[in-house]
């Protein structure tokens, strides 16, 4: 059987924002193609049933294609560009937050916040360009870039945390560390390729217990994804406890039952009230 004589293709690239119940499926202009434009056409006209948004019908399946891959690639090296500011502004004692809540006041700045960059699409398809790029012998840089310092964060965070006990006498080796929240975004189930293991497992590695907690992952998922145990409660205080996830539930917590008056809390998301905080990315 040849293609395009034979037997022919239609592709529309996912464009689906996990846990966001407002942009959902019907609601997001959807980008078509196909293998050649009657293929293209018949596909543009299926979707145009079923999504209320409109269509975008691309001029091959490759261009359709790079699409979701820049559109993913851009919002990794945007948090990336945010995530090295709040590395800059932690050395200079700057809240970053703060700093973004300010320059957000102008018109056309782009609203990004720091934070962990996983997940099936973002922390992915940045390689799937640049691995292209190198087999036609360019050799990406900003890309890249983008991707190192949002794979470090995990590692940077950890870390911080580690040095946030120290400077308050408090004991790393067995201490009880709760990490709240192991799914790659807010509000949603998915699990894979979460950067909050990159916290737990270096939490981990300067001996700390560390113990984590989320109402949406799948305990049997995460046992087979992560080898790790998820607790079912929060019944225990701790020396240390870390927000990776912004689940809305989590604003329900009653930390007192939690934190002891020592205890370090450190804000991934910048989610929480300054006033529970030690610190925040």
């Amino acid at each position: 059987m040849k293609f395009n004589v034979d037997f022919f293709c239609g592709y529309s690239p996912e464009r689906i924002n996990p846990g966001d119940k407002q942009h959902r499926l019907p609601t997001i202009k959807k980008v078509t193609s196909g293998s050649n434009p009657e293929i293209a056409e018949k596909v543009d006209q299926l979707y145009k049933r079923i999504i209320i948004a409109g269509t975008h019908k691309a001029s091959s399946i490759k261009v359709a294609e790079a699409a979701k891959v820049i559109e993913n690639s851009q919002r990794d090296i945007n948090i990336a560009f945010v995530n090295e500011l709040s590395l800059i502004f932690e050395k200079m004692g700057i809240d970053t937050h703060e700093v973004l809540e300010a320059a957000g006041t102008k018109w056309n700045f782009l609203p990004y916040k720091p934070g962990l960059v996983g997940g099936h699409c973002i922390g992915v398809d940045p390689y799937y360009l640049t691995y292209k790029a190198d087999s036609l012998g360019y050799h990406p840089q900003v890309i890249l870039a983008g991707r190192r310092i949002n794979d470090n964060m995990g590692v940077h965070i950890a870390n911080r945390v580690i040095k946030l006990m120290t400077q308050n006498d408090l004991p790393i080796k067995n201490a009880k560390v709760l990490v709240l929240g192991i799914t790659f975004k807010e509000n949603c189930p998915d699990i894979r390729n979460s950067r909050a293991i990159d916290v737990i497992r270096e939490l981990q590695s300067f001996g700390a217990d560390v113990e984590v907690y989320d109402s949406h992952a799948d305990v049997q998922e995460v046992k087979h994804e992560y080898g790790l145990s998820l607790i079912s409660t929060l019944n225990k205080k701790y020396s240390a406890i870390v927000l990776a996830v912004s689940h809305e539930d989590f604003k329900s917590i009653k930390w007192s039952e939690i934190k002891m008056a020592n205890t370090i809390v450190y804000d991934v998301k910048g989610f929480l009230d300054k006033s529970i905080i030690t610190g925040r990315l």
